[in-house]
């Protein structure tokens, strides 16, 4: 391997024999050796086991969206049915808000200490938190200590979720090769809508196994308990992975940071550009669209909880496919494209889809309603699939973590997070179930614009590039760089050969 790195003129011309010292080439040698997984079986069998747990992880987040109106009783009962929904929707925010201090806890951890060992330790956080739920006390038994300890359960869900999506979106990343990036990021992108879908699923199950009192009085706490089996599963799966091949090719080198939230910092106009032109529209479109729009059918226009929740895991399961359509396309045409359309035709789309929506409740149409969904969703993949590979590509490999969770979280779970709560109280509030869609439409509206004049396109940045010898502290993403010399390249990724400038 260490005579292969001279290669070029210089081989044929006796440059092979030039002396090197041992401990420079034992490094380089270790270091130049680690690169994508190339065997695609292999890299399937590795994504498999990345999104097995982050599935899980998003099942654990948003069961309680599943749940909380049954839950509300339990740990918030007042004889005003509404302010016990407004209530319930309040501590299911509390998840989100707090997702951003995992980004930063968990992504520095990812940087300094590898992306396998942050990700680890989210799942195990996510599922004993899970699982505690479902063994609450309920506020007839311990009063006000119910509530508090649900809201503290809910924290710690989301402080755990803080560090989980972007240790699997670039660990991910970083094993396969450049210009296939946005089709292998699309299936952790699946992960978050088919959680959400799961829980239905498995909350339907229960439901229609137990009956309506059964499930409403004790049953709800099945879909909690049950996550302490699946995450021994998943822990078991990702317990068995290696670590990230660019970030330990980094730890070999000796070039990863010593201090990744500085550098982080000094990057506060990406990070700023990624939540104003990227994310925080992404964010109210999945939240409005995957969860907003259970409750309009459920408390605004008087559709049956257990047929709007059929309704939208129907929604659910039509769209997924188009996360990885959406993510392999951007390769080709690019990331800002995609993003930026799929905010705009959201900010002016939400309006006529949730008027029709109150159309057809009335009788219910379930087909044409499902349709309905399903276009929300349809605009939920066109934003979300690309963002991953993006983000990525946005930021350098040595702050990556932490660079790329804080903007992701703000954007999903401040703006996407709040927007459930935002919209129904504000639609509330002005007695108009659409003055609500004002909020979520204003900030799909101004990303659009603001990634329509900034953002740049990432598409065909070569991330490998920031490791290989002669680049520098690795403080890249590099663009790409067609070659210029007759030596061979192969297509993407980083190579044993080091090109030599």
């Amino acid at each position: 391997m260490v005579c292969v790195t001279v290669r070029r003129e210089g081989v044929r011309a006796g440059a092979a024999n030039i002396p090197r010292p041992m401990a420079s080439s034992a490094v380089s040698a270790g270091s130049e050796a680690l690169t994508y997984t190339r065997d695609r079986s292999k890299r399937r069998a590795l994504i498999g086991s990345i999104i097995t747990g982050t599935t899980i992880e998003w099942y654990d987040f948003y069961l309680y969206g599943s749940l909380f109106t049954v839950m509300q009783p339990h740990f918030f009962p007042t004889s005003n049915a509404l302010s016990g929904w407004l209530l319930g929707l309040a501590a299911y925010a509390t998840g989100f808000i707090i997702r951003p201090v995992g980004a930063v806890y968990f992504g520095r951890m990812g940087d300094v200490a590898g992306r396998k060992s942050a990700f680890f330790a989210t799942l195990l956080l996510m599922g004993g938190a899970t699982t505690a739920i479902g063994l609450l006390p309920g506020y007839d038994r311990v009063g006000v200590v119910a509530p508090a300890l649900l809201v503290l359960m809910r924290l710690l869900q989301g402080f755990a979720l803080g560090g989980e999506y972007g240790g699997a979106v670039i660990y991910v990343a970083e094993n396969v090769p450049d210009g296939e990036r946005g089709y292998y990021t699309s299936y952790v992108q699946i992960t978050a809508t088919l959680g959400l879908f799961v829980s239905m699923v498995v909350v339907l199950a229960v439901r229609n196994y137990l009956g309506i009192a059964d499930f409403a009085a004790w049953g709800w706490r099945l879909p909690f308990v049950f996550s302490l089996f699946l995450v021994g599963v998943a822990g078991w799966v990702r317990a068995q992975l290696g670590e990230s091949p660019l970030w330990e090719r980094l730890r070999l080198e000796k070039r990863l940071a010593r201090e990744p939230l500085v550098e982080a910092a000094r990057n506060w106009k990406k990070l700023a550009l990624a939540l104003f032109a990227a994310t925080a529209g992404q964010g109210v479109i999945w939240y409005t669209a995957q969860f907003f729009s259970v409750q309009f059918m459920t408390k605004l226009i008087g559709v049956p909880g257990p047929k709007a929740t059929l309704i939208a895991a129907v929604a659910l399961l039509c769209g997924m496919p188009f996360f990885v359509v959406f993510g392999a396309l951007s390769d080709v045409i690019g990331r800002k494209r995609l993003m930026v359309v799929g905010n705009l035709l959201a900010a002016i789309g939400f309006f006529p889809i949730y008027r029709a929506m109150q159309i057809v409740s009335s009788p219910l149409n379930e087909v044409a309603m499902t349709a309905l969904v399903f276009v929300q969703v349809l605009l939920v993949t066109m934003t979300y699939g690309p963002i991953a590979a993006f983000l990525v590509e946005l930021f350098p490999a040595r702050s990556r973590y932490v660079s790329l969770s804080i903007p992701y979280h703000l954007g999903n779970g401040i703006f996407g997070g709040l927007t459930g709560y935002l919209a129904s109280s504000i639609a509330v509030s002005a007695n108009n179930k659409f003055m609500g869609l004002a909020f979520p439409c204003t900030v799909a509206l101004l990303t659009a614009v603001l990634g329509a004049l900034f953002l740049p396109e990432t598409a065909r940045t070569r991330i490998w590039a920031e490791v290989r010898r002669g680049t520098g502290s690795g403080t890249g993403p590099y663009s790409t760089r067609e070659p210029t010399g007759p030596q061979l390249r192969a297509p993407s990724g980083v190579h044993p050969v080091s090109p030599e400038a």
